[in-house]
């Protein structure tokens, strides 16, 4: 075979991180030309800011074999063709094991599997009972500019400012924002009635702006404020994660000050946001994983 031959023939495999990748130049995202070996690259590139937020956690993945948004499946529990870079941990009141992983490895394991999404779950595997993350997810209806959901997610860091907390954001590689809220590990009853109070009280406060009713029918003109994501084996995507849509989006962690009106949550895809990192002269998440908060009574909540 000539070397011209070579060049054009496709790679049957590569070896990352000890990870044998089959079929590196499949393409997953069809719009864009993004292969598997160009989706390693990227959690390679990001993989020391994603890590202390996705690994040795319980995760929900988004299987997508054959690409963005075609035929793809939710995974928890191991199954057939699960590496072994892929760990498990028994969870309190389930009967079947979860997966998790620890490393880079794993990350590259989930990219074989033709994962698209990593949803890690609130809690880690020394506590998989107790979350030690409450998230507020702000999904606004159709019609509504990116720049009311960035005041929404103000709105939500004020309030809990008020409370004497400390919060971070990250887009979602959609048309929301989650306000993440870190806490000392507590009972899952207490985290979520927490966020429903909070979210409560904003939609009493401003009902024209805000809801926290899941119905899309009653949502025109509003954001629905999403507390439910704080329940056992209910996950939001990871920081860092790719998302299985067109533009191959990614949700990425923002400092508070970057989070403005002109705001444009597609722009950063597996193909801009390496360099975005890279430009960056600090993780805007790197406290996160120092803080750890008590949450306040409900009763010191205010409309």
């Amino acid at each position: 075979m000539s070397k011209a031959a070579q060049e054009r023939e496709p790679r049957r495999e590569a070896m990352i991180a000890g990870v044998r990748l089959t079929h590196p130049d499949k393409v997953l995202y069809p719009d864009q030309g993004i292969t598997k070996i160009e989706l390693a690259d990227y959690y390679a590139a990001v993989a020391e800011h994603m890590l202390p937020h996705v690994a040795h956690r319980p995760i929900t993945m988004v299987r997508c074999p054959t690409g963005q948004e075609r035929k793809c499946f939710y995974q928890r529990h191991a199954g057939s063709g699960v590496p072994k870079q892929l760990s498990q941990v028994s969870v309190p009141g389930f009967d079947e094991p979860y997966l998790y992983i620890k490393d880079f490895a794993g990350l590259i394991a989930l990219v074989q599997m033709g994962v698209l999404e990593i949803h890690p779950w609130g809690v880690t595997i020394s506590h998989p009972d107790r979350p030690d993350r409450i998230i507020f997810d702000l999904d606004p209806a159709e019609e509504l500019s990116f720049s009311a959901v960035v005041r929404a997610a103000h709105d939500v860091r004020e309030r809990l400012a008020a409370l004497g907390l400390v919060s971070f954001v990250k887009t979602t590689g959609g048309k929301g924002l989650h306000v993440v809220l870190p806490i000392e590990p507590a009972e899952w009853p207490a985290a979520k009635a927490f966020a429903k109070a909070l979210s409560e009280s904003m939609a009493s406060t401003a009902p024209e702006r805000y809801l926290t009713r899941i119905s899309k029918a009653e949502r025109s003109g509003r954001i629905f404020i999403d507390y439910l994501r704080n329940d056992p084996t209910s996950t939001a995507v990871g920081a860092y994660s790719t998302r299985s849509r067109k533009g191959a989006p990614v949700a990425l962690p923002l400092d508070w000050e970057e989070v403005t009106a002109t705001l444009d949550p597609s722009a950063f895809t597996v193909r801009t946001v390496p360099a975005l990192i890279a430009r960056r002269k600090a993780d805007p998440w790197a406290v996160l994983l120092e803080t750890k908060q008590q949450l306040p009574a409900i009763e010191t909540i205010r409309s």
